[in-house]
């Protein structure tokens, strides 16, 4: 999804990353060589160290191996903006790990890299996952990707800020969303009056979320990529000519990261902005008086919001052996544990038992307006084996049309996209 909340790390770590051995301590079962290892690489959705993913990780690994006597879990947390990367290192050095949690799964499925989830969770957790995001998780109809957490996305509003600007009500189409920002920079009420982060962490959310709202997006009905569409040119040039060129945004959005747009919200610096939960927490942590709404498209608020899911995986390839694998991730995905990493961040869990705790318990009222947009949201092509491909492209260059010639750009990136969904079959 990226549904989170990015720490910033060194590219350096890809050296380091194939130092890390998983061995073995017999066959058990899972092939010779196989182990009881287990090593476990995942994302960091912190922002600071007292809420890093390893706090998480490395409690659930504990616990795991307080309660099977002779496994071991070794814990690897890598930051956003090179986890993918980092990955592809590994594989590439015969080092897979055998769990891996991140944003996409479908580009490892082309590469015949990953377990099916029938092999690697028990019925009764499979069962416990809800309908649609497993669903989400097949690919030519047999699953791979198991989700991790999920989130839907909103216009957040600094109350303080629309106040101080002479705004009484939230905007509900771009045209006021011009307006308002016009009327922020004006009074001086805020640094930055709409936060547009374009940059390489999430550029592919954004975009996808103003493109919705020309009727626009990344495919068609029939699944064929369409970026260059001339909603999409649209949607880019308004941006340039209505955000950028006045000065309502940051001065390049293209390398601005999410994570500057959400920490700038919870400094009161921000007037307005898309994010998702994790914002909430932020905002409450920084005492702001903040909104949600409708995220406003060309017309009228979006009828359908953006919805992120991350993924978890078992690599066939991996040290440990696939009953181990099953056995960490069945431990791993009780109710327990989803709600504790989602409390930690603000998200929505997608396991019912998961999902039903957290709905009933008064403290996450604040996550009512997610959890009401999140059924008609509208998804990534994850289970596209060329998605992550064309992702990682999009958060490279794609930025750049809220600066550069839209078109020019856009095409580009169409270009790229076909090529990638060419060699992906």
């Amino acid at each position: 999804m990226r549904n989170r909340v990015i720490a910033t790390g060194a590219a350096t770590l890809v050296m380091a990353l194939g130092l890390t051995a998983c061995g073995g301590d017999g066959d058990g079962g899972g092939g010779e060589g196989k182990g009881k290892t287990i090593k476990v690489v995942a994302a960091d959705y912190g922002d600071k160290a007292s809420n890093a993913s390893k706090i998480f990780w490395d409690k659930v690994a504990k616990d795991f191996e307080a309660a099977n006597a002779g496994y071991k879990v070794d814990v690897q947390i890598i930051n956003w903006n090179d986890i993918d990367k980092s990955v592809t290192s590994m594989v590439q050095a015969g080092n897979e790990p055998d769990i891996l949690q991140t944003g996409g799964y479908a580009d490892k499925v082309a590469d015949d890299l990953l377990y099916k989830v029938d092999d690697v969770l028990s019925p009764a957790t499979k069962a416990n996952i809800v309908p649609a995001f497993a669903k989400a998780g097949e690919v030519k109809g047999a699953a791979y990707g198991i989700p991790w957490v999920s989130s839907s996305r909103v216009l957040f509003y600094n109350k303080t800020v629309f106040k101080a600007a002479g705004i009484t009500k939230p905007p509900t189409t771009w045209a006021e969303v011009a307006e308002a920002a016009k009327k922020i920079k004006d009074k001086k009420a805020a640094d930055t009056p709409y936060a547009l982060p374009l940059g390489p962490e999430e550029a592919q959310g954004e975009s996808m979320m103003w493109e919705m709202g020309n009727g626009g997006g990344y495919t068609d009905a029939g699944g064929k990529y369409t970026i260059n569409s001339p909603q999409n040119i649209e949607t880019f040039k308004w941006l340039q000519d209505n955000l950028v060129k006045p000065g309502l945004t940051y001065p390049n959005p293209a390398s601005t990261d999410r994570k500057t747009a959400f920490a700038d919200f919870a400094g009161g610096k921000v007037g307005m902005m898309n994010g998702h939960p994790s914002v909430v927490q932020m905002a409450q942590e920084g005492k702001v008086d903040y909104g949600v709404t409708t995220i406003p498209g060309k017309t009228g608020p979006l009828q359908n919001t953006l919805g992120v899911a991350d993924w978890t995986m078992a690599f066939k390839d991996g040290k440990a052996e696939k009953e181990a694998v099953k056995k960490f991730l069945d431990f791993t995905y009780t109710k327990k544990n989803l709600v504790a990493f989602a409390e930690m961040y603000n998200f929505m869990p997608v396991t019912t038992d998961a999902v039903a705790e957290m709905k009933a318990n008064p403290k996450h009222e604040s996550l009512k307006p997610f959890f009401e947009a999140l059924p008609t949201a509208k998804f990534y092509p994850v289970n596209d084996t060329a998605w992550d491909v064309i992702s990682a492209e999009i958060k490279k260059t794609g930025g750049k049309a809220a600066s550069e010639d839209p078109k020019t750009v856009l095409d580009d990136l169409q270009k790229k996209a076909e090529d990638a969904a060419k060699n992906a079959k």
